[in-house]
């Protein structure tokens, strides 16, 4: 109802202070519906980093920056990081930390707070009123869990008083409803066709697997993960976009990289662009030795890690990652030095199958319950003797590679129709099939949407609860 609310605002009334208004006020009660005192967490923060920020207005030298980043990262370990801690270490004074709970896009609503004062001490010319830093905050498609906004993007926007375009309605409504197909495809995965035979209970402590098993959960949680966030994604893209607001994309077509530093720019797009530009650029430039730059791209992907959480299986997580992207930027290297190119033909699909089997070897770290679990699952992988037999179900082996192969189909398609629609070229123009398809999209796109998500609410109806919702939730 509150973005029925919002759109009807966005699309009629031009004032600046009307449209910002009701949306701050619909943004701010959305939030409160959680847990009311997670509101009083976030307006603090909007407080506190809006008078460091004036601060560094007047003055731009490091003290405010220092305390900006102190106390930002502080807010964050008392509620995401000390808890877990409090878990580890037997101590009276940080036991009553350890059921704290996490407030609501705590992580993403701080980095983007850093990512102002970081643009600030940089030079950007940012002169956000109160209300309106509030608004960048707590702006609601992106407040639970990204995409990462940043000041600079958004601020022109907010204060824009051209009403929204039916195009933009329309773009965002098919967004949104793309992002409700990809999360429900997430929840099959997660449940299985039968209930209790998916992804989630694969991963069972306790479980017994074999090395097929083991690539089926990992890719298979890849991909749930991946329909689950981007699906979300695309809500949250959607929804701004209804209201003439673009926020950044988080995800473009991954798995179709051919590198680990591919992949790094297709999945999860705005937090990897926030590491390279506020951790990854600073650190590089403080030495010139190759040396260096290769520890400070380990560095932050060991910081990636552990702003999912702070625990040692992250920590591989993260470590794994930066060991990816050194090895793949050697290897450049050596192609440059060498002179040698490898013929596309061979080099494109060895690197794509390379890749993707080590992203999703990377999957078990980042979803086992433990090491011992980590380990068991890495073990029954390079253990020749266990490709004889399988532990898993087939219909969750059906299921992976039933979903794997429609996405890819439906890059596939929506690849061409792209070319089409960008073509000049008279023969592509004019070819029969693809005209056809790109004429009609509108008509049996819709179509095979309705069918598609009403066949899989069908078979998740019932079963379980829970399974592939909002994963990134609880980051």
């Amino acid at each position: 109802m509150l973005f029925l609310v919002d759109l009807a605002v966005f699309a009629k009334i031009p004032s600046r202070n009307i449209r910002q208004t009701v949306l701050l006020l619909n943004s701010f009660a959305l939030y409160l519906t959680w847990v009311p005192w997670f509101g009083g967490v976030l307006i603090a923060s909007i407080i506190v980093n809006f008078l460091i920020g004036k601060w560094l207005r007047r003055h731009q030298y490091w003290l405010p920056l220092l305390l900006g980043i102190v106390f930002n990262l502080g807010l964050l370990s008392v509620f995401k990081y000390i808890p877990e801690l409090a878990t580890f270490v037997s101590s009276d004074a940080l036991r009553r930390f350890s059921n704290l709970a996490l407030p609501l896009g705590i992580s993403f609503w701080t980095f983007q707070a850093l990512s102002y004062l970081f643009d600030l001490y940089s030079g950007e010319e940012l002169d956000p009123s109160l209300f309106e830093f509030a608004l960048y905050m707590v702006f609601f498609p992106v407040t639970i869990s990204g995409p990462v906004c940043r000041l600079p993007e958004m601020l022109p926007q907010f204060r824009s008083q051209a009403t929204t375009s039916w195009s933009d309605v329309a773009q965002g409504l098919r967004r949104i409803a793309i992002g409700i197909f990809m999360m429900q495809l997430a929840k099959l995965l997660g449940q299985g066709i039968v209930g209790g035979d998916g992804i989630v209970s694969g991963f069972n402590p306790g479980k017994q697997w074999s090395g097929p098993d083991v690539w089926c959960l990992a890719f298979g949680y890849g991909l749930q993960l991946f329909f689950d966030f981007a699906g979300y994604t695309h809500i949250a893209v959607g929804t701004a976009k209804a209201l003439g607001i673009t926020v950044p994309e988080n995800f473009d077509r991954p798995f179709t990289s051919t590198s680990p530093s591919m992949f790094w720019t297709r999945w999860h797009m705005s937090l990897s662009f926030w590491i390279r530009d506020y951790v990854f650029f600073p650190l590089a430039t403080l030495r010139r030795e190759v040396w260096w730059r290769n520890l400070a791209l380990a560095l932050s992907m060991v910081i990636f890690g552990l702003w999912h959480k702070a625990t040692l299986l992250f920590l591989i997580w993260g470590c794994y990652h930066g060991i990816l992207l050194v090895l793949n930027r050697w290897l450049q290297q050596l192609q440059r030095r060498l002179a040698w190119e490898a013929p596309p033909k061979l080099w494109t699909p060895l690197s794509w199958i390379t890749t993707a089997a080590l992203i999703s070897l990377g999957w078990i770290f980042f979803h086992a319950s433990s090491t011992s679990q980590a380990g068991q699952m890495l073990s029954a992988i390079v253990s020749p003797a266990g490709y004889s037999t399988h532990f898993l179900s087939l219909s969750l082996y059906l299921l992976v590679a039933v979903l794997a192969g429609g996405y890819a189909v439906a890059v596939l398609v929506a690849g061409m129709l792209d070319r089409y629609d960008e073509s000049t070229d008279a023969a592509i123009l004019q070819s029969g099939t693809v005209a056809a398809l790109s004429r009609w999209r509108w008509f049996w796109i819709p179509s095979l949407y309705v069918l598609a998500l009403l066949f899989v609410f069908l078979i998740t109806h019932g079963q379980q609860a829970g399974a592939g919702q909002l994963m990134y939730r609880q980051f």
